[in-house]
């Protein structure tokens, strides 16, 4: 049994029910879980004095491709927008293997820890012929860093000569799809309470997947009581592909499949009309919105504000690091506020409206009601930030929209996730950084078979 103790922190920024703010006040963690938080002091083995600092709640992450990140910042692909840009760099994912995806995910991860996020949602779909364990090398990178992740088996059937856009190599056909995403669930998936690995079926968009293939896994998630995410609405290609091949909207073909309910969320959202936004709030069916990908890719924006207003689930996102070239949750949260405001002026949300997307919107995108915020019971996952940084200087007076309004450049000073901490002084303490990226940049030249 450990013990942990935040000692006389600044600011608490629970994000819990009633949004209460704490000062001066103290965290206590046994073991991997919130105990209390208040004016008394306990003994603890590990305290960390947080009289300059504010806590957070663990940033979550609803949606990433890790695997993307040693395809992040080629040249020939700057200017592309989605369907080309994937056509161009499925020629690069094919040759996918298992210690690209190990080290991608590691290095991947290891950004998101160093800043403030705690939980990551990574969809892979790409599984090239005698890649390997793929998603157990996944699990296994998230043990070693200590972060708490959740997996999907994601997977695509169709291909160039299906009128899809992957070449051959990298789909594989439905009953080996199924078989796999059976054995993944069985093998990794932990359900319980605090549970530190979690697996979702994931097709990954309806131009890569059939329709066979997309109702057989919305059967399968909900026999095996896992949950369901794909991509839908990222751009005006993907609605003119379902519109000319099957005579519907995006929203309006996967909800004849089974693919709306509150055990589903899907990546970006962007182009649903009036009548589908009610549709998602009446269905309580959830949006990881990715607003820096967005941009990237002159995707478009999404219409998070209508979204908040109707009570559409939504959450945050970083999206794959080849469209966003980094794998940093407070970047997003500083565009994502930035974004609408530029969009919706004072129909924007707030800072403070952003950071509960990325904390307690992005808990109930992946089911769980023990991450999200701090309060005693809740899991020990969390983020603290020195107030006497030079670059927030004079920025202490709202903590809660603080990282919306201001945001922060570099790492954070702690992060805590299932009561350990695993970055300290911004430094992670789980791996060696140094050793990390010579290891990462060694794969990326025999990956890309350039240097």
């Amino acid at each position: 049994m450990s013990t942990l103790l935040i000692k006389n922190a600044r600011y608490i920024v629970s994000c819990d029910d009633t949004d209460r703010l704490y000062e001066r006040s103290n965290l206590f963690i046994r073991d991997n879980a919130i105990e209390y938080i208040g004016p008394e002091l306990r003994q603890a083995d590990q305290v960390i004095d947080a009289s300059r600092m504010v806590v957070y709640p663990g940033l979550i992450n609803t949606h990433h491709h890790l695997y993307q990140l040693f395809s992040r910042n080629l040249p020939e692909v700057q200017r592309m927008e989605l369907f080309p840009w994937l056509v161009t760099l499925y020629d690069v994912w094919k040759n996918l293997d298992e210690e690209v995806v190990a080290t991608s995910s590691l290095v991947g991860m290891a950004e998101l820890l160093k800043t403030g996020c705690t939980t990551c949602f990574d969809h892979h779909y790409v599984f090239p012929a005698r890649a390997g364990d793929l998603i157990g090398a996944q699990f296994r990178a998230a043990e070693l860093v200590g972060m708490r992740f959740h997996a999907s088996r994601g997977s695509m059937d169709l291909s160039r000569k299906d009128g899809g856009l992957p070449p051959d190599s990298v789909v594989q056909t439905i009953d080996q799809i199924l078989a796999d995403s059976e054995r993944l669930v069985r093998v990794w998936h932990d359900p319980s309470r605090f549970s530190m690995r979690q697996v979702a079926l994931a097709p990954c968009s309806p131009f890569s997947v059939s329709t066979d293939l997309l109702r057989e896994s919305a059967r399968l998630a909900r026999s095996l009581e896992v949950r369901l995410h794909t991509h839908v609405a990222e751009t005006r290609d993907e609605e003119q592909y379902t519109l000319e091949r099957f005579g519907l909207r995006p929203l309006a073909y996967l909800e004849g499949l089974g693919w709306t309910g509150p055990d589903v969320w899907y990546a970006h959202g962007i182009h649903f009309n009036d009548d589908e936004l009610k549709a998602l709030a009446a269905t309580g069916t959830g949006v990881a919105h990715c607003p820096i990908s967005n941009m990237k890719l002159s995707s478009g924006v999404c219409r998070v504000p209508e979204m908040l207003r109707l009570g559409v689930p939504v959450g945050l996102a970083v999206d794959g690091a080849a469209s966003n070239d980094g794998s940093n949750l407070l970047e997003e949260l500083r565009v994502c506020y930035l974004l609408h405001r530029l969009q919706s002026s004072q129909s924007a949300p707030t800072g403070y409206d952003i950071l509960k997307l990325a904390t307690r919107g992005s808990a109930r995108l992946l089911g769980r009601d023990d991450i999200g915020c701090l309060a005693a019971g809740m899991a020990a996952d969390c983020f603290l930030i020195s107030l006497d940084r030079i670059e927030l200087a004079g920025a202490q007076f709202d903590p809660l929209s603080l990282l919306g309004t201001v945001g922060l450049k570099g790492p954070v000073d702690y992060t805590i996730v299932n009561g350990m901490a695993v970055v300290q002084n911004g430094e992670l303490v789980t791996a060696d950084e140094g050793e990390l990226a010579a290891r990462a940049n060694a794969a990326v030249c025999r990956y890309l078979g350039r240097c």
